[in-house]
């Protein structure tokens, strides 16, 4: 039975969340609406979005798809001209930008506002959700803390994995979860993090785990921000009483144990690949042979994890 436990460090990832432009491929401007989104025979694809009574032509290129995690050659990341091409060919390019979108037909994403097949045959999307989200359940107290991030992806193949597992903690007495991250078969990881859990480089990621119906109120609430671990790719957490993280409100007090009727991680995926996400039900009563079977999965998963691995 694992004790399961996030990294004190890494729970703090909301409190110091990094610029999303260096974090993930999300457009600067949050709350967006969305216009039209469309893509052309060159690999280039045309957003037109509101914010507020504003306008904006962002005009995106130049990734596809995401590397295995290196320490000497970079991660495939998007270009921007948010002048709707001015920038790029020093005129009005959004007006002649030729669309070429075809019906979507690749895998179903969460959190999805508009895909489209590119003239290639590979695919774009755009997600939006809210990453920076208050974590232990609090609700927001600042106002960027719920906004919704509108993030871009341009890919082939098969999307990135997330493999979670829920299972009992400290005895039976607590839940937790634990899992990895992979693309194309390979861990996801990056290679350095600040010491409140953020990547310093476009390989790194944090899973972010939301519980619902539990001990902090009613629907889905963000329990945790974990960075994945080098070189497997792998995290665990365990939903056990939590100390209030400095800056927060009541910040020193404990919040409960959020053992819920339902869990989900989502994560953004590696390069410009998109966001995914999984979701489960919670474990419930004890069962012997079931958290046997479970522990051996962890073991599996956990054997090369520097942080979870022999937690009990």
């Amino acid at each position: 039975m694992r004790r399961l436990c996030g990294v004190a460090a890494a729970a703090l990832v909301a409190l110091a969340l990094a610029s999303p432009a260096s974090a993930s491929e999300s457009l600067s401007d949050r709350n967006v609406r969305v216009i039209s989104f469309a893509v052309n025979t060159k690999g280039e694809a045309l957003l037109t979005y509101a914010r507020g009574k504003a306008i904006r032509r962002v005009l995106v290129w130049g990734g596809e798809n995401a590397r295995a995690p290196s320490a000497v050659v970079p991660q495939v990341r998007f270009k921007y001209d948010y002048a709707g091409g001015w920038g790029k060919y020093r005129k009005q390019y959004w007006k002649t930008f030729r669309n070429g979108c075809r019906t979507y037909d690749g895998p179903v994403l969460v959190h999805l506002v508009q895909a489209c097949k590119a003239p290639d045959g590979s695919y774009w999307a755009l997600q939006s959700w809210q990453r920076g989200l208050p974590l232990l359940g609090i609700d927001p107290w600042k106002a960027s803390q719920d906004d919704w991030e509108l993030h871009v992806s341009h890919w082939t193949g098969p999307l990135p994995e997330l493999e979670v597992h829920a299972n009992w903690t400290y005895g039976g007495d607590f839940e937790g979860l634990f899992g990895r991250l992979t693309y194309l078969g390979v861990p996801v990881h990056g290679f350095g993090s600040t010491n409140v859990g953020n990547p310093k480089d476009r390989y790194g990621r944090n899973v972010y785990i939301d519980v619902r119906d539990s001990a902090y109120g009613a629907g889905w609430k963000r329990e945790s921000g974990i960075l994945v671990h080098r070189p497997t790719g792998t995290f665990c957490h365990s939903f056990v009483p939590q100390k209030v993280f400095p800056g927060y409100p009541g910040a020193g007090t404990t919040r409960p144990a959020a053992r819920g009727e339902r869990y989900r991680v989502t994560v953004m995926g590696p390069g410009v690949t998109p966001v995914v996400q999984w979701e489960g039900g919670g474990l419930g009563r004890f069962v012997k042979s079931a958290d046997e079977e479970i522990n051996a999965r962890f073991d599996e998963l956990m054997a090369d994890d520097p942080i979870c691995r022999g937690e009990r």
